[in-house]
């Protein structure tokens, strides 16, 4: 990129840039220059492509070969604008140096304000203007942020400091403390610098600038924002730009200020201007919550014209967007100005919401509605909330920062929550406030809990980026954090006691509260329509009772792709009989067992079929390793010998010999069939029989008959055999005729291959994903949890290949199945039914790849349905362009 540009400078009323250019600019660089070719009072600066970071990267921390002359030249040009100068001793320029990579990663990365501060331009920014207390103030942070961004100390540190002056004055916040205390914090921010580096503070402010750029460059790579990439999928290769931009004050007194605002409530999505601010603040105070802020709606009676504005404003950048808008602002002696415009963070609730009202008002179409929603999201609504009906012990209340409700084991730290998660129990993660560092123990936790903080703190908008419950500003609650305990009133909160959050009010409640099912909104519905309108791949369910499939319908499945007739076995009043069919060692032992099963099995399917009256509903015939089902102790062993009428030592015999090296591999799915087919003839049998009856009864039953783990076409022709036999005695018996459907699952490389020849005896093909990754990869899908996520972070693989298809490897042999098995019958029904059908971006490969439903569990339905209408449209556009 030796004659590339890589800055684009920007000033109120003309940009180099603008919004569509985010990928070089970043979100924040484009959205920048968008505001100030709209008019918009901006600070002036400059933007640092996302591309110099991509080579900063690349070439060992190196600029590009243009970048430090085009900095210098508008830097030279900055000043100029500004009537100031970097390291002046009369009109010093003093900049902020910001992070912005093209995807939103709110307080992952760095930023350093007031830069070009030393002890030299201090005395000219007190003469300018005559306030001795802000400019040592300005001085303090800059030392701070620059000490922890820059030469790597620890933050902590600073903050101690600044904890023990505000000790000795006796203040109780920042403002409290005067010229005088802010002095002292200086000179003793500047000896902490001194001891941790061994050098003094850097006083040149070009060494300062170019320092920074780096660092925010850095930020890239932290830990935190490696994780926030990988949770919200990223690419590393984008880079982030950075932002040079001219200093505006909201800590200059009591007539400047900070805030953040949203466009509308982004918890709700109700169309109100909603946000918050401080008086005599500065950059990170609201987001970080050390102060409590206050209600944007205040805002109005401190500065009345900055208000007014700041709402027009509001207005007009929304309607340019046509969204839900983010806005960081700062008034400097009454003055407002810009500082940020994104698409704002939002819960599930709140984007459904907002996208309807705007198709409503004609804003935006309902096909863009649905493009803007991610289908991740819905995940939000669609699990339990406080039961409104729970008596409970409410100890505490604070904002209602991210909604749902919550319960877990208290933990103060993330390390803990993340340790409570990985033995499976539920935390809840309670802090002062919680930091970017503390991402992924916010991610282990099943809610949030912070003492200080609003409704736009690091914790509320990290929560509802992640679904999670929040409640910020719990301002009655003190810590002890070497005692592990929380003290409300007279109530003491220990480590692992139980609390529950209800993100909805505020309220912090001791011990356990029952949670219930979310009732869906009528947004929700109206979305669900329009993206069934618009999608072409059906959405089917896995389920295996009847309650499971009454629950899919709700929330629109188009049948079920999935019936595990083996979950069906394990209830206590089947497992003896199941038990018996297995250890019988002639045809008489197991007709016996399978004559008890039978109308069970009848009962179960005809359960389903009602239920699914007039939809597909594919029923696997038996498929688990047998192991499954064995008796391993001496009490269940004692029972089977009971029933079966025979020694204990003969079952225990029995149950040995059927012990296999590897049971996912052995004697399962259609070979059990083979070589026990009677087994496979009950079942069908009971699906038959319960079809003739639910025929009989007016219903329109559509069962399909599911053969697994076929690595051969006689396999399958051989169960294909038996079942048609089965059906013709059904149907005569009953004096009802139905179709009868028979497929198979293609779970094996093999299977996938030679599907041209397996076709032919089939009228449908399911993709089992889950078995088919494990046998193209060989991997064990309950062993290789241990070091799969090693292997994501290595980017040996891009995602865990149980999560997402693995398009390269197990991908590839559904393309060479699909290809192969729709050449033998160009109308074959093919889909795929392991839980990869709730995955959008599996989704969005099996609509690719032509499939004609996927299959996942009902609560995933809606997230499948949303993600094959944005397939859908998206390749409908793609053809348009």
């Amino acid at each position: 990129m030796a004659d590339k540009k890589t800055i684009y400078f920007f000033r109120a009323g003309k940009a180099d840039g603008k919004a569509s250019m985010k990928n070089l600019l970043g979100g924040k660089g484009a959205n920048i220059a968008e505001m100030c070719n709209l008019g918009i009072p901006v600070p002036s600066g400059f933007t640092i492509s996302t591309e110099a970071c991509v080579y900063y990267f690349k070439n060992k921390k190196k600029w590009p070969p243009r970048l430090k002359q085009e900095l210098l030249k508008n830097l030279s040009r900055l000043e100029k604008s500004m009537g100031a100068k970097l390291g002046d001793r009369e009109k010093p320029l003093l900049l902020s140096v910001r992070s912005g990579a093209r995807a939103s990663m709110p307080g992952m990365m760095d930023t350093v304000l007031n830069l070009g501060l030393n002890d030299k331009t201090l005395k000219a920014l007190i003469e300018l203007t005559g306030n001795e207390r802000f400019a040592y103030d300005s001085y303090r942070r800059f030392i701070n942020m620059f000490g922890s961004v820059v030469l790597g100390i620890d933050g902590s540190i600073f903050e101690e400091e600044l904890t023990n002056l505000k000790k000795r004055v006796n203040a109780e916040n920042d403002t409290d403390l005067d010229a005088i205390d802010l002095k002292e914090l200086c000179h003793r921010y500047k000896k902490t610098v001194k001891s941790v580096t061994g050098k003094p503070f850097p006083e040149d402010p070009m060494k300062q600038l170019i320092a920074s750029i780096n660092a925010v460059f850095g930020s890239w790579n932290t830990e935190r924002a490696k994780e926030y990439r990988k949770m919200y999928d990223i690419p590393e290769e984008w880079g982030t730009a950075v932002n040079v931009q001219s200093m505006v004050f909201g800590n200059a007194g009591n007539n400047s200020g900070t805030g953040v605002a949203f466009t509308r409530d982004p918890s709700t999505g109700e169309d109100k201007f909603f946000g918050e601010f401080l008086v005599n603040a500065q950059g990170e105070d609201v987001v970080a919550g050390i102060r409590t802020p206050l209600s944007i709606s205040g805002m109005g009676k401190v500065f009345p014209q900055a208000a007014k504005d700041l709402l027009r404003i509001s207005k007009k950048l929304e309607s340019h967007y046509r969204d839900m808008l983010d806005l960081e602002f700062t008034v400097q002696d009454k003055k407002l100005f810009m500082l940020q415009a994104r698409v704002g963070k939002r819960t599930a609730a709140s984007a459904l919401k907002i996208a309807v009202d705007l198709v409503n008002k004609k804003k935006i179409s309902r096909r863009e509605a649905i493009l803007r929603i991610e289908p991740s999201q819905l995940d939000q609504l669609l699990h339990k909330t406080m039961n409104p009906k729970a008596k409970v012990n409410v100890i505490a209340t604070g904002l209602p920062a991210s909604p749902g409700a919550a319960v877990g084991k208290v933990v103060f730290t993330s390390e803990a929550a993340r340790r409570l998660a990985d033995k499976g129990e539920p935390a809840i993660l309670v802090r002062y406030e919680t930091s970017p560092e503390d991402l992924s123990g916010m991610s282990a936790s099943k809610g949030i809990l912070t003492v200080h903080g609003g409704m736009t703190s690091h914790a509320a908008v990290v929560a509802r980026g992640m679904g999670k419950c929040c409640i910020s500003g719990a301002g009655g609650i003190k810590i002890d954090e070497r005692g592990k305990t929380f003290i409300v009133g007279k109530t003491a909160v220990h480590k692992y006691d139980w609390l529950t959050l209800d993100g909805s009010t505020g309220r912090v409640i001791l011990g356990k509260t029952e949670l219930v099912s979310p009732a869906l909104s009528g947004d929700f519905s109206k979305i669900m329509s329009w993206a069934n309108d618009m999608r072409k791949l059906e959405v089917r369910a896995n389920a295996d009772t009847p309650d499971d499939a009454k629950l899919a319908r709700k929330f629109g499945a188009q049948g079920i792709g999935l019936c595990r007739t083996e979950h069906m076995f394990f209830a206590k009043e089947r497992i003896l009989a199941v038990r018996e069919m297995i250890l019988s060692d002639s045809k008489k032992e197991r007709a016996k067992a399978l004559r008890k099963l039978l109308p069970m099995q009848r009962k179960d399917f005809g359960g389903i079929l009602k239920a699914m009256d007039g939809l597909p509903v594919t029923i696997r015939l038996l498929d688990p390793p047998l192991h499954e089902f064995l008796p391993k102790t001496k009490d269940t062993i004692s029972d089977v010998a009971y029933e079966m009428k025979i020694h204990f030592d003969e079952v225990k015999k029995r149950v040995d010999g059927l012990a296999e090296s590897n049971p996912m591999l052995g004697h399962r799915g259609c070979r059990l069939g083979i070589t026990f087919m009677d087994i496979y003839e009950m079942q069908a049998r009971a699906i038959l029989e319960a079809t003739a009856t639910l025929k009989k009864k007016g219903k329109n039953p559509k069962p399909e008959i599911m053969i697994p783990l076929v690595a051969t076409p006689k396999e399958l022709e051989l169960c294909k055999e038996m079942i048609l036999k089965t059906a013709k005695e059904v149907q005569k018996a009953k004096g009802v005729k139905f179709p009868v459907t028979i497929g198979t699952m293609i779970e094996l490389p093999r299977a996938a291959i030679i599907a041209d020849q397996i076709a032919e005896h089939a009228d449908f093909f399911s993709f089992g994903t889950n078995d088919l990754t494990q046998t193209t990869l060989g991997l064990s899908r309950d062993d290789s949890g241990t070091f799969l996520p090693e292997y994501v972070d290595k980017k040996i693989f891009r995602y865990d290949p149980f999560i997402s298809i693995d398009e390269e490897g197990v991908g590839e042999l559904m393309k060479i199945g699909v290809k192969k098995g729709r050449k033998a019958k160009p109308k074959l029904k093919i889909g795929i039914c392991g839980e990869h059908g709730g995955d959008p971006k599996s989704v969005t490969f099996c609509h690719n790849l032509g499939l004609n439903y996927v299959s996942c569990s009902p609560y995933r339905i809606p997230i499948a349905i949303l993600a094959s209408a944005r397939s859908h449209q998206r390749e409908h556009k793609s053809h348009t362009r």
